[in-house]
């Protein structure tokens, strides 16, 4: 656990009670905070004051009538848009400030401890779209491999503040969400890396506009010693352009999978397979990702390169770097290779609940059997039509099985309404060199809780193949 600093004998009020908010209620307790606590749900109110928490009902007027320092509000709760949440409003309305786990995290990361190490600790964040928690984890990873001391938290695994103090030399990464970086009053990483941008929670951020405001706090206000920012979208040049002071500013490195950046201080790109850095206009190292199992597709090789340039910038060579891709198994239901069987390989993406993620997917791979289907979002697949002469044959699963038919076209393709099905006709019919795809482009609570529980089961299936 990281101890909040600076709230010794205050009221500090926490909003929501859970993963992040119970793990920030102990950080508080434990820097001598006097905790207050509130949760929507009657459920998690109960656990909580069972464990001894102070409940308090912060939607009332009657609830404020106390000195309250400071509102420490989970990041799935709105404080702004489509409308604030109650508790929120009644915090604004009284000038109470209101921050989140992240804030308290940077806030109270470093230590007089610190006088006393070789190196200080230093944090790796990583925000965007798409591909965020992969390149998280894929520099973890790396850090690991390399024998450097390594936490990775956040939007993954462990929260900020459930973290333990960081030791002499050590290396924290973080994922972060435009849900934890657009209300942190403390953004103080040393390197930051923005992936991507494409649409998302635009109701939660009033629009494109406020969503990428959202990611862009990170580096603005931030003020990281170096800046890695994916330039295949027109928000991530306009980015690179603020940060840097010219083309040849080395503490931002562009990082892209769609061109060429040979004219920059520093720069990292993959094209056909290849990733590459640049310092100054010469190249100084050249990886092949083609045979990395872990990382396959163009969306991966982006993560890649962010995941490289982040990890030269704290100081690791490029073969020690390259090294740890052959290891990275990849995420659990993010292009996850399961199994090979007899020449088949059979991948679990059943993250990809969108067709922009379901597109990343399938140009992955040729020669697919693609199990796809689920929950349909509005406009269905149409949008994936130039992609599917990839696909040897579909197999359709769940309530959205039927209208995905009838968009597919002349594909090849079957309706088969479970996974269990899915499975088997596909192993019935799957030659060697071709790959069994879930990449479902649809949500998964027609027959799942969530999409890990329904990757869960494909994996169980095809591991009963193996016998």
């Amino acid at each position: 656990m990281i101890p909040v600093q600076g709230v010794e004998n205050q009221t500090i009020a926490v909003l929501g009670l859970g993963r992040s908010g119970r793990a920030t209620a102990a950080a508080l307790a434990a820097g001598g905070a006097h905790v207050i606590a509130w949760d929507d749900s009657a459920e998690t109110r109960a656990g909580a004051e069972a464990d001894g928490m102070t409940l308090v009902d912060l939607t009332r007027e009657a609830g404020w009538d106390r000195q309250i320092d400071a509102l420490i509000t989970s990041p799935g709760i709105p404080h702004l848009y489509p409308q604030p949440h109650p508790a929120i409003a009644l915090a604004c309305a009284r000038g109470v400030p209101v921050d989140n786990d992240v804030g308290l995290f940077f806030r109270s990361f470093a230590t007089a401890g610190w006088d006393d190490f070789a190196t200080p600790p230093r944090v790796i964040c990583v925000t965007g779209s798409n591909g965020k928690s992969t390149t998280t984890a894929l520099i973890h990873h790396i850090l690991q491999e390399a024998g450097r001391p390594t936490q990775m938290g956040g939007n993954i695994g462990t929260g900020v503040l459930a973290l333990e103090a960081p030791e002499d030399g050590e290396i924290v990464v973080l994922e972060l969400s435009s849900y934890q970086t657009e209300l942190a009053r403390a953004l103080t990483p040393d390197v930051a890396v923005f992936t991507n941008l494409s649409p998302d929670h635009l109701d939660r951020h009033g629009g494109p506009g406020g969503y990428f405001a959202a990611k862009r706090r990170l580096f603005a206000e931030g003020g990281p010693d170096r800046c890695i920012i994916g330039v295949d979208e027109v928000e991530g040049r306009f980015m690179a352009g603020q940060l840097a002071q010219s083309p040849q500013d080395d503490r931002v490195i562009r990082i892209s999978v769609n061109a060429r950046l040979e004219r920059f201080g520093w720069s990292v790109f993959a094209r056909k397979g290849f990733l590459s850095e640049y310092r100054k206009g010469r190249q100084v190292a050249s990886l092949d990702l083609r045979g990395i199992t872990g990382l396959p597709g163009a969306h991966n090789h982006q993560n890649a390169c962010a995941a490289y340039a982040a990890c030269r910038a704290v100081g690791l060579a490029p073969r020690s770097i390259e090294a740890a891709f052959h290891s990275f198994a990849g995420l659990p239901h993010r292009s996850q290779t399961v199994a090979e069987i007899d020449g088949v390989r059979w991948v679990n993406d059943s993250k990809a609940t969108n067709v922009d993620a379901a597109e990343k997917a399938l140009l992955a791979f040729d020669r697919i059997r693609w199990i796809a289907g689920g929950l349909g979002k509005d406009g269905g697949i149409a949008a994936l039509a130039p992609h599917l002469d990839r696909v040897v044959k579909a197999y359709l699963i769940g309530h959205s099985a039927r209208s995905f038919a009838l968009q597919i076209g002349q594909t090849p393709h079957e309706v088969v309404d479970t996974m269990d099905e899915a499975v088997a006709r596909a192993a019935a019919e799957a030659q060697p060199g071709e790959t069994v795809l879930l990449a479902p482009a649809a949500a998964s609570f027609d027959q799942y809780p969530n999409f890990e529980r329904r990757g869960e089961h494909f994996t169980a299936l095809v591991q009963a193949l193996q016998g």
